[in-house]
């Protein structure tokens, strides 16, 4: 087995997106390939202490070792809640109906 493993670090926001390819120790967690990554110096907002993070959409803690080939994904907070909003557009679809 090989000591260095390849992994990538994805964010984005409203303006850009970016994916850092890393290079980084077998047994490396997630938060040490994004501190690695230098992801943080190009988005200031990033606070992994207060946002999720996961992989291939799997929410992972900061201590998980990462893998070869997985990617760690830094998630945004979300402006409203997707639950709420289809529940709206529900409601909204019943009252056009209830005018036709």
């Amino acid at each position: 087995m090989s000591d260095v493993i390849n992994v990538e670090v994805a964010y984005a926001n409203s303006d850009a997106q970016a994916i850092v390819k890393v290079q980084i120790t077998y047994g490396a967690t997630a938060r040490q390939v994004i501190e690695q990554s230098g992801i943080i110096q190009s988005f200031p907002e990033i606070d992994i202490t207060k946002m999720a993070v996961g992989t291939f959409g799997k929410l992972i803690t900061l201590d998980t070792k990462v893998n070869t080939g997985d990617r760690v994904e830094i998630y945004r907070p979300l402006i409203a809640d997707p639950k709420e909003q289809r529940r709206k557009r529900a409601e909204a679809g019943k009252v056009m109906k209830k005018r036709i």
